[in-house]
């Protein structure tokens, strides 16, 4: 039997104080039998975004990611972006392995009203760019004044 020593990565470990919640949450209400069942692990996707008067935009690095793969659904006013980055070669003893691998998903609170049935979602060279136009009720409008 050969002994293998394995690098400790404290930033492996470590979770944001939203995950660790989410954990406890899941782990209090969710049914002991679901509990018991093995969790593959999911990465957070890091993301990036902005609004402009018209629309959403989200942006996120997906290197290596089929773009087949991800899937994108807005359900009222919740975001959730899911999909797999393939598992790197495992047939080697990696030295450093700081990339983020296998399944991936991320749920955002979108909190503005939008035009879910316009949205757009490009993908280009590992890039994901999401746009989805906000409704006509959440576009700012400009009130013309009148004088009398």
């Amino acid at each position: 039997m050969a002994n293998h020593l394995t690098r400790w990565d404290p930033f492996r470990e470590a979770v944001t104080l939203r995950e660790a919640m989410d954990r406890l949450f899941e782990d209090t209400f969710v049914p002991a039998r679901r509990r018991a069942e093995p969790r593959e692990p999911v990465f957070r996707l890091p993301l990036d975004a902005y609004t402009t008067p018209e629309e959403i935009v989200i942006l996120s690095n997906m290197p290596g990611v089929n773009p087949e793969g991800v899937e994108i659904t807005i359900e009222g006013d919740t975001l959730t972006i899911k999909g797999e980055r393939p598992v790197p070669l495992s047939n080697v003893d990696y030295a450093l392995q700081e990339r983020a691998y296998g399944k991936f998903q991320r749920t955002l609170n979108i909190n503005i009203p939008v035009d879910a049935d316009k949205a757009e979602a490009k993908f280009e060279h590992g890039l994901l760019t999401l746009t989805i136009p906000k409704a006509e009720a959440a576009r700012p409008k400009t009130i013309q004044v009148v004088s009398k």
